[in-house]
């Protein structure tokens, strides 16, 4: 199928695609790497009246890499990320999941903030950004804000992004002493993740002290598994503790269900992806 008509408007400056997005409202969408919104226009599942390119902003692209931070503009693609040596050595969990999304010609095009701000249920940077306490810098015609990826995540494609709103930067930290893992089970067609785990470990004097798990594609939106995260501390492997750990890090979650992964196949892969990510966690040997 073909889109319905639509304007496309392609601004020089990230304060012309804000004034754009001002002027037309609802009526417009971002367009980013474009490949989750032009499915949907083909299919008629969206029909903007508008289309504002972003894709060559300058002021949305490039990464820097400090001793504490990471801050990575959000038009930067996903195959910028994965082969991002300075990157790898900051925070290799960052290249690990680009690599894992979709295919090569995905990665080409796809960016993070688009990404981040279509918030699909299966996508693979939500649990990531969770996983590493990213904060997500935002502007529009009434102002800038910071918002923690914690809260950014709201419900089936929805985030805490206001009309008029672009993303324009992800901040990430860069914590001592961590190790990172992603595990996902991914959709033989879409390369989705069914469920995808990314667990972040802080260690101390070679003692866990703590953590995040970030969980993407078992419920309608990704989300930190705050009760398991309480247990991390003192973790160190062990089969009853990794047994708690795995019986409350989905409890308050409701899986999705699908042609493809009832409730109840969703948990036991859920599960199984984080049981991994915490062994590949615990048995690796490069702490930053």
């Amino acid at each position: 199928m073909t889109p319905s008509a639509f304007d496309y408007v392609r601004p020089a400056s990230l304060s012309e695609a804000i004034t754009a997005l001002a002027r037309h409202g609802d009526t417009a969408r971002l367009l980013a790497g474009g490949h989750s919104l032009l499915p949907m226009m083909k299919l008629r599942i969206a029909a903007p009246e508008v289309l504002i390119d972003i894709n060559e902003l300058s002021e949305l692209r490039g990464v820097s890499v400090g001793k504490s931070e990471v801050v990575i503009g959000a038009a930067t693609t996903h195959a910028a990320l994965e082969h991002h040596t300075e990157v790898a050595a900051a925070l290799p969990l960052i290249p690990a999941v680009a690599h894992q999304i979709a295919d090569a010609t995905v990665r080409n095009r796809g960016t993070i903030g688009g990404s981040l701000a279509h918030a699909d249920p299966s996508a693979d940077w939500p649990a990531a950004m969770l996983a590493l306490d990213a904060v997500i810098d935002v502007t529009g015609a009434r102002g800038s804000r910071s918002i923690a990826a914690r809260d950014f995540f709201k419900g089936l494609f929805e985030t805490d992004l206001q009309p008029g709103e672009v993303i324009v930067a992800i901040r990430v930290p860069v914590v001592a002493g961590s190790r990172t893992a992603y595990r996902k089970f991914r959709h033989p067609a879409s390369g989705y993740a069914v469920v995808g785990v990314a667990v972040r470990l802080t260690f101390e004097r070679g003692r866990c002290s703590g953590g995040r798990i970030g969980v993407t594609g078992f419920a309608d939106h990704a989300f930190r598994a705050e009760r398991a995260e309480a247990l991390l501390a003192g973790h160190a492997g062990q089969a009853d503790r990794t047994e708690r750990l795995l019986d409350v890090a989905f409890a308050d979650a409701a899986p999705l269900e699908d042609r493809f992964a009832d409730a109840e196949y969703r948990l036991q892969l859920a599960r199984t992806m984080l049981r991994r990510a915490l062994a590949d966690v615990l048995s690796s040997d490069k702490t930053r």
